[in-house]
């Protein structure tokens, strides 16, 4: 049995764009995790999306400087000393997301 699917144009335009934001908050979170892995010398691999990064002792406070210029020069945008909070930044996640709110 074949089936076929009618989509709209609007339904496409909504995949492409839910799609893209899928990718670039990859991109996000694969560039955040190799930054931490390499200026921590960890293992990316031991650095998923939840880890607490800082509670579990992968960054300390030297870490988190280095994290916040690494954000805003790599992604352009300017973290205000009002969201230097743990909960931006606490995980890869967390920091994602913080990016993506700062580019929309």
């Amino acid at each position: 049995m074949k089936h076929i699917f009618i989509f709209s144009i609007k339904d496409i335009e909504i995949y492409k764009q839910t799609t893209g934001k899928m990718i670039e908050i990859l991109e996000i979170k694969d560039s955040i995790r190799k930054f931490i892995a390499d200026t921590a010398f960890v293992s990316e691999a031991e650095i998923m999306d939840e880890t607490l990064i800082f509670a579990e002792g992968i960054f300390d406070s030297m870490g988190f400087l280095s994290l916040i210029n690494f954000i805003e020069d790599n992604f352009e945008i300017k973290a205000e000393d009002a969201e230097l909070l743990e909960d931006n930044f606490e995980s890869i996640k967390a920091i994602a997301s913080f990016i993506e709110h700062k580019q929309n």
